[in-house]
């Protein structure tokens, strides 16, 4: 199983300093893979991307400075700490390193202790501005949610209350006007005129009909901004007993605009195969966002196969684009967990790339597009928040499944 410590890669063109830094990180609990040159190590990055790098300076083809200069240069690989180990000493190649966006400098020989104790720094800081990443995103969600709620609902509900009023006003004066009609059996011809170019029997029934269809419009509006509410557990305490479903419930409602069909495919049918669960013991914000990640990546995993080219359009056409949601409660290992499924009929995730999806700032997005944090900041969310795990299985052209597994029973979280 790989190491929970952090993954690292070590780069350097003698065997022998290979051999000893490896078997230091893994006795120290660390995932190790090494390259002997900088071309190697930029081709293993292009899928597998490690939690820091080890890289020696004086190397036969790229050195690496040059080495650090194209990671750094890459959007994919720029964010890897990179701590140069080398023999060479001097200021001006530590200020060169450390211009081109190393982080740190460990001279050879080194020492073992020294070794472990930077590594472990520059990882720890790595979690720590994801951390930090996703307690902003978190906060900045709460402050916009409820900016939102608040500007929504005031004059949500002077609509919605009017219209009570209008409807009790069309009755007094259509009652009103049969009054007229009864004492005035024989009307002018213009009102004559009027009456029919109006339609008024039908005017009658349609104003009512009007008002209907526009309290049902405020009640979803009013529906919506209960959903963000929820979806953020405003008002909330942060850990509690929650009810996933209503977690689900929010997060799909507030996804409904992009689950309606568009130019490229029909309506995204998302199928509740849901069982029976528990509260949870768990942060239900955290969670909430976990589930918007993942549903987002469906919608667009399944957008982008029925736009990707015309004959992946015309295969999709036969098959509904469809979302499943499973949930049942399993015993793994004698623990009780609670398991969310989500998978999508989309274009599934190419196998080159599967083993980067959950890194930090990795995206197959376009600049401006993605971030790169959303699966990153849920598998922080599920795996160290939660004490869970989150799993997926993909198959290009076919879709994805991700499978999210956390702890029932869990209490006393921090």
């Amino acid at each position: 199983m790989m190491s929970n410590k952090g993954q690292i890669l070590a780069v350097d063109d003698t065997p022998a300093n290979l051999k000893v830094i490896s078997e230091i990180l893994r006795n120290a609990g660390y995932a190790v893979s090494t390259a002997i040159d900088g071309e190697r190590a930029i081709k293993r990055l292009q899928h597998y991307q490690p939690d820091l790098i080890l890289l020696d300076i004086s190397m036969p083809g790229i050195d690496g400075f040059e080495t650090c200069r194209r990671l750094k240069a890459d959007r994919n690989t720029s964010h890897i700490p990179v701590i140069f180990l080398t023999a060479l000493s001097d200021t001006v190649n530590k200020v060169k390193g450390l211009e081109l966006g190393g982080v740190d400098y460990i001279t050879k020989p080194f020492e073992q202790a020294e070794l472990l104790a930077r590594i472990k720094v520059h990882i720890d800081l790595k979690k720590a501005q994801l951390q930090l990443i996703q307690e902003s995103k978190l906060s900045m969600l709460g402050e916009l949610v409820a900016r939102i709620a608040h500007e929504i609902n005031n004059p949500m509900t002077f609509i919605y209350t009017n219209i009570n009023y209008a409807a009790q006003y069309h009755e007094e004066l259509i009652h009103l006007l049969e009054l007229y009609e009864a004492q005035f059996p024989t009307p002018s011809q213009e009102i004559e005129d009027w009456r029919e170019e109006i339609d008024l029997s039908f005017l009658k029934q349609d104003y009512l009909q009007l008002l209907e269809s526009m309290r049902l419009g405020a009640e979803r509006i009013k529906g919506i901004v209960v959903s963000l509410r929820s979806f953020a557990k405003l008002d909330e305490a942060e850990w509690k007993l929650s009810n996933l479903h209503e977690g689900l419930k929010d997060t799909l409602m507030l996804l409904s605009y992009r689950l309606q069909g568009n130019s490229c495919r029909e309506a995204v049918k998302v199928v509740k195969n849901y069982g029976e669960l528990p509260l949870v013991y768990c942060n239900p914000a955290q969670l909430n966002q976990v589930f918007m990640s993942l549903l987002m990546n469906a919608i667009e995993a399944i957008d982008e196969k029925h736009s990707n080219s015309a004959a992946a359009a015309e295969e999709a056409i036969l098959e509904c684009p469809q979302i499943v949601i499973s949930t049942a409660s399993e015993i793994v290992d004698g623990k009780n967990l609670a398991c969310i499924h989500v998978a999508d009929n989309g274009i599934g995730i190419p196998e080159t790339i599967q083993a980067q999806i959950f890194e930090q700032f990795f995206t197959t997005k376009s600049t401006g597009k993605g971030t790169g944090l959303g699966l990153a900041i849920a598998k922080q969310i599920v795996t160290e928040k939660h004490e869970g795990t989150i799993t997926y299985t993909s198959e290009l052209g076919k879709g994805t499944k991700f499978t999210i597994a956390i702890p029932i029973d869990r209490k006393n979280l921090s």
